[in-house]
């Protein structure tokens, strides 16, 4: 990987405006406090400092951006098709390199670091396929000799806001639709985060001054929540897609509706698995213990609650209890371990005030959530996953915690569950574990979950591409990545064309002189 790192260090030309830049923890870096400084949270390590962006930097990126949607928009769509091809094959040809590095640099276990990655594969493919399929409409005038119809043209430029929890893939999501749609795109990755960004500037690099494409298409810039308020408030950014907390997408959402301009949010998720007394737990238990601990909680589709039939559950507290005794928290770049670390020490703090709120508020610790000392865990960001039994209006639960603590509640019937499945603010993710058709098509129902994904006999985690993600309520409304999310990048113009020899008014109007 060091080689790839290194590879880092040239700031990208060409086809891509960057204002970020990495070097090494070095003399170079003596004095500068405004640096951008990625530890990786695995050992503590400084990988790298980053250049931010200045505020005259980020007005010469949007000026290039615009100046390349100009031409950008008029490349065929096919066309523009065919370049992210090119670049999928990029992401396949790095996907080890840049898995790691994600792995490393966010501290989600290598599998999954190595899974964000075929998730840009995945979503260029779909892209590819979108490139002759940017469908409109044709609708029957009741004017003789009129043809209506409606098409669809690009907005022009994008503001991407990202995560660290998925420092490249929900990038990708956007990016690649966006692109395909004719706009170009300005990226704001987490500043937790800079050199996974900076890594697939450079990938994609070559595909871009191979192809011609004008400088602007692709931009990346870098620094705290400043830089992302510049986003939001800027009138020449048309779309701005945020992924992030629920109090960051409020922020942007009324920032960006005050000037009329358009978002897309992608926000928390405080996600349930409803376990029926018709549960296959063969199942079930892998579902659950994954969903929880998975990146060490830090997803936005993380399993927060379980709701349990109350005949199963003690059967089911049990099982949990001793599957939660056998996983193997360490390093992620050991492909024996199931957690990894938290983000940073933040992150561990915001994880033991939950656990502080947990007894305060009369919950039960089943498993005690810690934070994890001596050999191997030197960063300070690794900590114990905790499981709760808990009351389900109790505050702490109708929050969403970015760590590994699971909260159990107790259900009599799958109505009362539904309803505690949907007493939350969030409505992201849900699922029910059921064999039993008509429970499985209820929750399915109008009168079911009501968040953007509900699922049967799979757990709350692990979205594909090809289906839209996202959810309700204080999650954002946002959806990405597949169906028909692409006409969020894109602008509906409806066209009248009179090719007869009179002039028709609509609804039978009359106008003579």
């Amino acid at each position: 990987m060091q080689q790839f790192l290194q590879k880092l260090k040239t700031q990208p030309v060409m086809a891509g405006t960057s204002t970020g830049q990495a070097f090494w923890h070095s003399s170079e870096a003596d004095g500068t406090d405004t640096l951008l400084d990625s530890h990786s949270p695995v050992d503590g390590q400084l990988m790298a400092r980053v250049y931010p962006t200045l505020r005259e930097d980020y007005e010469r990126v949007v000026e290039t951006a615009r100046a390349a949607f100009l031409e950008w928009r008029t490349v065929p769509a096919p066309k523009r098709g065919e370049i992210i091809r090119q670049m999928g094959e990029q992401f396949r040809h790095y996907k080890k390199e840049l898995g790691t590095l994600v792995s490393y640099e966010m501290g989600k276990s290598l599998q999954e670091g190595m899974g964000e990655v075929q998730e840009i594969i995945d979503i260029c493919d779909f892209a590819v396929g979108q490139s002759r399929q940017l469908y409109g409409s044709t609708m029957h005038s009741e004017r003789p000799d009129h043809r209506m119809y409606e098409q669809w043209h690009p907005l022009g430029v994008v503001g991407i806001i990202s995560a660290f929890n998925f420092p490249v893939a929900v990038w990708s999501w956007n990016a690649m639709l966006a692109w395909v749609c004719g706009n170009v795109c300005i990226w704001k990755p987490s500043e937790k985060t800079p050199l996974t960004a900076l890594a697939c500037q450079q990938i994609i690099k070559e595909v871009l001054e191979q192809n011609g494409v004008p400088e602007g298409v692709s931009c990346l810039i870098t620094g705290g929540r400043e830089v992302g308020t510049w986003l939001a408030e800027d009138q020449r950014i048309a779309l701005v897609s945020a992924t992030g907390s629920t109090r960051m997408g409020r922020a942007v959402a009324q920032t960006v509706a005050g000037r009329l301009g358009r978002y897309l949010l992608e926000l928390g998720g405080n996600n349930a698995i409803i376990i029926s007394q018709h549960a296959d737990l063969t199942i079930a238990i892998p579902a659950i213990v994954f969903g929880a601990v998975g990146t060490a909680g830090q997803r936005c589709t993380s399993t927060r609650r379980l709701i349990i039939h109350e005949s199963i559950y003690e059967d089911v507290k049990q099982r949990l209890v001793k599957a939660y005794g056998q996983l193997r928290i360490g390093n992620p770049l050991d492909e024996k371990n199931h957690v990894g670390p938290l983000i940073d020490r933040a992150a561990v703090a915001g994880y033991q005030s939950a656990l502080f709120q947990i007894k305060e508020q009369g919950g039960r610790l089943l498993i005690d959530g810690e934070v994890l000392e001596g050999p191997g865990f030197e960063s300070g960001c690794y900590v114990r996953p905790a499981i709760a039994e808990m009351h389900a209006q109790t505050e702490i639960v109708q929050h969403e915690t970015f760590a590994p603590i699971l909260y159990l509640l107790k259900y009599s019937t799958l109505e009362e569950a539904i309803d505690l499945q949907n007493g939350v603010p969030q409505g992201l993710s849900s699922s029910v574990f059921t064999l039993n058709l008509r429970e499985a098509e209820r929750f399915l129902s109008a009168a079911g979950s009501d968040c953007g994904i509900a699922n049967v006999n799979i757990g709350t985690s692990g979205a594909e591409i090809g289906g839209a993600f996202g959810g309700e309520k204080e999650t954002g409304g946002g959806r990405e990545s597949g169906s028909d999310s692409w006409k969020a990048y894109m602008r509906r113009q409806t066209n009248t064309i009179n090719y007869g020899t009179s002039l028709p008014l609509a609804q039978g109007i009359k106008f003579e002189f």
